[in-house]
């Protein structure tokens, strides 16, 4: 290889090293939680660069948390035990059977998963689940069909966080990595990861919520378009939720959620993208979909956004 092209090849990673110097200063020890799921989750080189990535933002001075689900893996046991699985309203409907496939799938599989992972790189990740030291209580969640409640079984909605065990593996430089399990006054139940990690973000005060999923982001006028909105308001984001599709609903309620519980941004990105994470958090452009406060000001004097 000649001089100039090793020089050139050098200078290239100095500007983008450059580019990344304002977000590094504005989100240096900032909270960023991440819910994990999909494409990738499942696919191994994807996983690989994810845990990559998580990891740079912890040396980067970021404090990262992650917030998985794994409805995949929890079907495949389901199906290799064979107990019925089915939806309703896009919720699973999850019997006291079910619920202990879900529970040891998430618990005792994908969390130590994700931890393994990470922790390849240094003594980082700890797992936990919601249920320990009442990280989310919830209460059973019905489903409605045609204006009628509906039983789904085992399925609960987050009433109450209790983050004090996350601060405390954040204090200490670890990376907390989160099932989607809660804790109830009558057992334990299933929560979406998209709304559990929502409210995480809305209980630690985080700066940013990223939801990694299977598409771009939030498309302006689908299946017309594959036009994906940059950005968006909180109050354009409500209006448009009703004609949004089934699978994107909890995605960008969750970002709703997390926008008006105080979360300044909140982000819809293609998890099939590899390093999607850095993109977004680290280039003047970013990618995906950003969800922000009505009153949101880009001109307050912080790092500049030019999506």
């Amino acid at each position: 290889m000649s001089t100039s092209v090793r020089r050139n090849g050098a200078l290239d990673k100095a500007y983008t090293l450059i580019e990344a110097l304002p977000w590094l200063a504005r989100f240096h020890g900032a909270t960023v939680v991440i819910k994990y799921g999909g494409n990738a989750m499942t696919e191994e080189h994807l996983r690989e660069k994810f845990a990559a990535d998580v990891v740079f933002l912890r040396y980067a001075g970021l404090r990262p948390v992650i917030v998985h689900g794994g409805g995949p893996q929890i079907q495949t046991h389901l199906d290799l035990l064979g107990i019925d699985s089915h939806f309703v309203s896009g919720l699973r409907v999850t019997t006291p059977e079910a619920m202990q496939v879900v529970r040891m799938v998430l618990v005792g599989q994908v969390n130590r998963d994700v931890v393994g992972l990470i922790n390849r790189h240094g003594p980082f990740a700890v797992g936990m689940s919601g249920e320990d030291a009442h990280l989310f209580t919830a209460e059973r969640k019905h489903a409605v069909v045609d204006g009628v409640k509906v039983d789904i079984g085992q399925v609960g909605e987050i009433v109450h966080v209790e983050p004090g065990a996350v601060r405390a593996l954040l204090d200490d430089g670890r990376i907390p990595v989160v099932s989607s399990i809660a804790r109830g006054e009558d057992g334990v139940y299933n929560v979406n990861a998209d709304t559990a990690a929502a409210a995480l973000a809305v209980a630690l005060e985080a700066s940013k919520l990223i939801v990694l999923t299977d598409v771009e982001g939030l498309y302006a006028d689908w299946p017309n378009s594959e036009e994906v909105v940059s950005r968006i308001t909180a109050s354009e984001l409500a209006r448009l939720l009703p004609s949004l599709s089934s699978g994107m609903v909890p995605k960008m309620e969750a970002c709703l959620n997390a926008v008006r519980g105080g979360v300044p941004q909140a982000h819809v990105l293609d998890g099939r993208m590899p390093h999607a994470l850095l993109l977004e958090i680290f280039t003047d452009q970013g990618i995906g979909t950003m969800v922000q406060p009505d009153d949101a000001d880009v001109e307050n004097g912080e790092a500049p956004d030019e999506r």
